[in-house]
């Protein structure tokens, strides 16, 4: 199987959609609708200056999307560092499991690097898969506990 990875772009927005309609047909679990305003906000991020430290990378086979990995720059003053936050990374359920996810990834971390970022922070799903798979990411160790803080 060739995987080719592909910086997610503006005029990629109807795969990445295609994509998340063949996610929910596999597993009907996630946590926002494809609707017109769904839409509407991810066609207007590529367009605010805000989402310009942001890098999402697509994988491709056979033309079509089967997983997505995105991530955001964070500068802090705290140490004068630069490192990324992964965000999210997903492949398709009938995909798992045959080097999608390591793929972008390993795709991921190269450009970070070329970046000189040296640190690459996530939050991981609570469920068993994904734990095993950040376990089996090369240099990387769980360390800390994730929170997630909803602002109202």
């Amino acid at each position: 199987m060739e995987i080719e990875v592909k910086v997610y772009t503006k005029e990629l927005i109807q795969d990445v959609l295609d994509f998340e309609a063949r996610l929910r047909k596999e597993e009907d679990f996630w946590g926002w609708e494809i609707d017109g305003k769904y839409i509407d906000s991810v066609k207007k991020s590529f367009d605010d200056p805000a989402f310009d430290h942001s890098l999402s990378l697509l994988a491709y086979v056979d033309d079509k999307v089967v997983g997505r990995i995105d991530s955001s720059i964070i500068a802090s003053h705290f140490d004068g560092s630069k490192k990324a936050y992964l965000d999210w990374i997903c492949v398709i359920k009938s995909y798992r499991h045959s080097g999608v996810a390591q793929r972008m990834l390993s795709e991921l971390i190269q450009r970070l690097k070329s970046q000189n970022i040296e640190t690459l922070i996530a939050l991981t799903a609570s469920n068993d898969e994904a734990q095993r798979f950040y376990r089996s990411v090369p240099n990387s160790e769980m360390r800390d506990t994730g929170i997630w803080i909803d602002i109202q």
